[in-house]
This record gives C-alpha cells, structure tokens and sequence, in this order.
C-alpha cells in the first residue's frame, strides 16, 4: 500500500478512482487487475450487484474483491463500492438501468421492452464515445493508416464483425488490405509479410481472444504501427499498439452490442480515404 494509500487520501469520486486505478495497474497481481478492468468497463454492475454476483460475472473468488479494495487503499470492498454507487446518484437511471432494475423484480420482460433496452443501450454506447473521444487522436490514427501500403485488419469473434465490415469499406474505397483470417491457420505468418510501411488494426474485447492479441503482437514487434480498438486501459492491446481507442459499450441484459465500436470502425476507412485524398491534391498543387 503506497502513502497516499496509508493516509487515507483515496479517489472519493469515479474519475479519480478510475484514474487511480489506470496509475496503479502495471503493480496489480493479475486477479487484482481482472477485477479492477471488469470494474472499470462495468461500472454499474459494480454499484447494483453484490460480491458474490460481481466475483461470478469478473470469474474471480469474491475475496478478490476485498483484496482490491484495500491494495488500492479502502476500508473494505463496500467502502470501494460506494464510489460506484455515487457515481449513479449524479445521473438521472437510464432506462437501461431501470430496464435492470425491473428484471430483478420479475421473471418476464416484455419484448417491447427487451427492444427498448438495447436501443437505449447502443444510445449510450455511442453518446459515450461521442463525448470522449479526442478529434486530434482520431486524426492520429487516421494518418498512420492513411500512410500505409497495406492496412492488416486483425479481430477475432465478438470482434470479427468490426473488421469484416471495414474490410468491405476499404474494397469499396480502393484501400489495400488483408484480413488475418485463413481457414488453413496460416494467421502467424501473415505478420513476416509486412514492412513498417504498413500498419495494422486490432480489435478485442473482454475476455480479449487470444489469438488477436498474439497476432497484433506479432505485427508491432516487426514495427508495423499498430492502431486498436479494445474496451480497458488494462487490455494487453494497449501495451505495444501506436494509438488506442476505449470503447465501453453499454450493456442490456448482460449482452453488449458494437454500436459504438461499429460507428467508429465505419468512420476511419472513410476518413483514411479522404486523407488520401486531400494528400493527392496538396501533392499535385505542390508540383504545379
């Protein structure tokens, strides 16, 4: 425990509780950091559920919890909650949140109701990520892509959809690009086909696929830029890519939609070749 830790002078407020965590995640145990990413990407099943629950759904043992809580300074796991259930105090219940409330209370839900949750659901989604997201690091991300020969599109099953779509975009848009995806596993040796005149994108979510993280691994350590699409500052993607995206889709039901995720996926090869093309103008300007 560190010394602000011993003082008691604990984030008594989501943003910094959060902020604290992301300071401390490279000193956390492993079980320690799985719980503390889940808490970060679930912040309302933290402030709702119990530790028995909340254990479950993160796969730790509910003592996990405790031993969070104090490696991070509080009295207890329920002293860590509270920060959680303040957060909800400051906001009006989304109807995703009542939608959870009311499930707990009975046994059906109606469908017009299962439909509205996950609308409402994918509403927050994009409204979150419409209000974090910082223009200047999508532009980043827009120019190592744009400047690429050949753009490595690698994702993996809830992921896949996210590329599958940008694959179709880029074809359509005259982008070169490969899918990591064969039936005859031949994914490993993609990598040893790209320069640094490539790039590379990855996208993985909790419980983060394997093999995603090991291919884009792969491709960054032959120095092929790496821009990333994943749900925690604790995913292993954010280790070794060039930029990074958090996106923490909202959920209904325990299940979680890509409306945020897929606004963003369908924005960059768009705005990859509109990059390209304002390049080519400013090219044939200069050489005029």
């Amino acid at each position: 425990m560190d010394d602000q830790a011993k003082t008691g002078a604990v984030p008594r407020d989501f943003d910094s509780l959060r902020a604290f965590m992301v300071e401390r995640k490279s000193d956390m145990p492993k079980r320690l950091a799985q719980v503390a990413a889940y808490s970060l990407a679930n912040p309302d099943e933290i402030a709702f559920g119990t530790a028995a629950s909340i254990a479950s759904a993160a796969e730790v043992q509910p003592s996990t919890l405790v031993r969070l809580a104090r490696h991070l300074g509080y009295e207890g796991f329920s002293d860590l909650q509270s920060i959680f259930r303040d957060r909800l105090k400051e906001k009006n219940l989304s109807y995703e949140e009542r939608l959870n409330i009311l499930e707990k209370d009975r046994k059906h839900v109606e469908e017009a109701e299962l439909l509205s949750g996950f609308l409402n659901a994918a509403s927050q989604s994009i409204a979150r990520l419409a209000s974090a997201i910082d223009p200047a690091h999508f532009a980043k991300a827009v120019d190592i892509m744009a400047q690429a020969e050949t753009i490595y599109l690698i994702a993996k099953r809830r992921s896949y959809p996210l590329t599958a779509h940008m694959a179709y975009a880029c074809g359509k848009l005259g982008i070169r690009y490969i899918m990591v995806s064969s039936p005859n596993g031949v994914e490993p040796e993609m990598a040893q086909f790209a320069t640094t005149r490539d790039a590379a994108f990855a996208v993985s979510f909790s419980p983060y696929a394997a093999d995603s993280i090991a291919y884009a691994q792969a491709f960054a350590k032959r120095g092929v830029p790496l821009v990333s699409i994943t749900d925690s500052v604790f995913s292993p993607l954010t280790g070794f890519s060039t930029t990074w995206f958090e996106v923490a889709e909202s959920d209904f039901s325990g299940f979680r939609s890509l409306s945020a995720s897929m606004a963003l996926a369908m924005a960059l090869p768009v705005a990859i070749a509109e990059k390209r093309r304002q390049s080519g103008r400013e090219k044939l300007q200069n050489e005029r």
